[in-house]
């Protein structure tokens, strides 16, 4: 029989849980508090849930000091239901905005409003995308799907200056944002990691410090809760938990508060069906969800406790260090392994740009990609324990993830 000591998992997702966590987990899912039930068979809407969902934001919030002006959302649409997520709330609150504005110019006359309105949408609607990877190329496309490929401003796109792969990132004096004097995009929205190509943001763009447009930082699933993060500078960020806090089921979304009734209100239905735009549905509407504290639909409950478990343990490790302790751990990993890399440059290639690495996602080539050498580094690394470091299928090569 094999042991968790005996291997080492570099998955990309899910990731491995602390050894801790899933033993007690096993005891809760038979007994849970010594109710005689399992934490699985509880109701999502009972007290035990409601301590859960307390619990787990508390733990999220002391790691990352998220402000009191930022409410916390657990969903279960994973990082993909969140690329529509973003547009459907976001698109909707612009709108709304615009509508508004127009009113107060024109007075009662809807007609005239809606005519405005129509002409403002058609013109001046635009979603900006920074693409630097898989993900963020799946959220632009997802946006242009749902309102449509004109209303879509691909900013930068990493496969013009990389031979039509991604693994660089241009420097931010090429990109290509939503002119300001225009009005300015209804958000910004960027990939912070790409799990898929290996590619991370050293740091928060210059460009974006102090704009107006809300700024979406998306799907940093792979490097959530792995540094620290500046969460004031964000309208929303969100990731799916299953690569660092916890097992499949769970998005979590961080968001301004300012972006939710009373402070802001979304477009209605009826008027985004008579402008020709998408109505989201009901369990991606953030409103909705805030509202009824993540508990619209049935959350599952054991997911939000299993993330709580590993916040909560992360907590009491680095205490006043909170996240950063994280990050020390994260960083080092990410050495150890670029550094052995790079030693045995004449056998293994890192594939994305040194400037841009992940320290979560380290893809990398053998003998160039020679397809054998592949196959045989795999089948040697699984001999010694060395688990899951198989590419992504779009790409192919070694991949070894720090997640967890």
């Amino acid at each position: 029989m094999v042991n968790r000591s005996d291997v080492n998992y570099f998955g990309a997702g899910p990731a491995p849980l602390p050894t801790e966590v899933l033993e007690k987990a096993s005891q809760v899912l038979l007994n849970y508090k010594d109710k005689g039930i399992g934490l699985c068979e509880i109701s999502h809407r009972s007290p035990e849930a409601n301590e859960i969902l307390a619990d787990t934001k508390k733990a999220l919030s002391d790691l990352l000091e998220i402000p009191d002006d930022y409410e916390i959302l657990f969903l279960q649409s994973g990082g993909s239901g969140e690329f529509s997520a973003t547009v459907y709330n976001l698109v909707s609150i612009w709108v709304e905005k615009k509508r508004a504005k127009i009113a107060e110019e024109v007075g009662d006359n809807k007609d005239e409003v809606m005519k405005r309105l129509r002409k403002v949408v058609d013109e001046e609607l635009k979603l900006d995308y920074l693409v630097t990877g898989s993900w963020s190329l799946k959220a632009s496309q997802e946006a242009a799907r749902l309102v449509g490929a004109k209303h879509v401003n691909v900013a930068t796109d990493s496969r013009k200056i990389n031979d039509g792969k991604f693994g660089k990132i241009a420097s931010e004096d090429q990109w290509s944002l939503t002119p300001r004097s225009k009005g300015g995009p209804a958000f910004v929205y960027f990939c912070d990691n790409e799990t898929v190509d290996g590619v991370e943001f050293p740091s928060f763009p210059q460009s974006l410090e102090g704009d107006d447009a809300p700024l979406v930082c998306a799907d940093m699933s792979s490097n959530f809760i792995s540094r620290k993060v500046d969460v004031r500078k964000y309208a929303i960020l969100f990731g799916g938990a299953q690569k660092n806090i916890g097992n499949t089921g769970i998005a979590i979304v961080i968001m301004r508060k300012s972006l939710l009734p009373p402070h802001s209100t979304p477009a209605s239905p009826d008027l985004m069906r008579e402008l020709n735009l998408s109505v989201g549905p009901i369990v991606l509407d953030y409103p909705t969800i805030a509202k009824n504290n993540s508990l619209y639909n049935t959350l599952p409950i054991f997911d939000v406790w299993v993330a709580g478990q590993v916040m909560s343990g992360l907590v009491s490790s680095y205490g006043a260090k909170r996240i950063g302790g994280q990050e020390d751990v994260s960083n080092e990993k990410a050495r150890l392994i670029y550094d052995m890399l790079e030693k045995y440059s004449n056998v293994y290639q890192v594939v994305p740009d040194k400037s841009v690495r992940s320290r979560m996602n380290i893809c990398f080539r053998v003998n160039s990609g020679d397809a054998d050498k592949e196959k045989a580094f795999l089948a040697g690394a699984e001999k010694k324990g060395l688990l899951g470091l198989k590419g992504h299928r779009s790409v192919g090569g070694i991949r070894a993830s720090n997640c967890k």
